[in-house]
């Protein structure tokens, strides 16, 4: 079975937990956790997960700022970024696509669909 590394980056230790949780329902991901927009890029170019889930709103670097900073870098211009948000306007998810997000998952998250929901960014990918 291919298993695919997936880091979920909110700054909300609780959320973080359940979303880890969520993410752990399917034995093809292994999870990490990231706390803010720097552990992430840190996290990322060291473990070069397959697809990243990211919150917007973060004190310090927001999640728009740290996938600038992922497209910016060579190394993970590549990698998928979800962004998981309250803000789902339509104008606001537009906003969100064309910085490079592949997708915008609405918080509050169904924790039993969040596996299914970051797979469907996943199928087709290769390890």
């Amino acid at each position: 079975m291919e298993t695919f590394r997936v880091l979920y980056v909110d700054d909300e230790a609780d959320i973080r937990e359940v979303a880890a949780m969520s993410l752990a329902l399917d034995p093809a991901l292994d999870v990490r956790t990231s706390a803010s927009g720097q552990e992430a890029l840190a996290a990322t170019a060291a473990w070069e997960p397959h697809l990243i889930l990211l919150d917007v709103m973060m004190p310090g670097m927001d999640g728009p700022e740290t996938l600038a900073e992922l497209k910016a870098d060579e190394q993970t211009a590549a990698i998928p970024v979800l962004f998981i948000t309250a803000r789902t306007q339509t104008y606001e998810v537009e906003r969100f696509l064309s910085l490079g997000a592949v997708g915008v998952i609405a918080k509050p998250f169904d924790p039993m669909e969040l596996a299914a929901q970051a797979r469907r960014y996943l199928d087709g990918r290769t390890v």
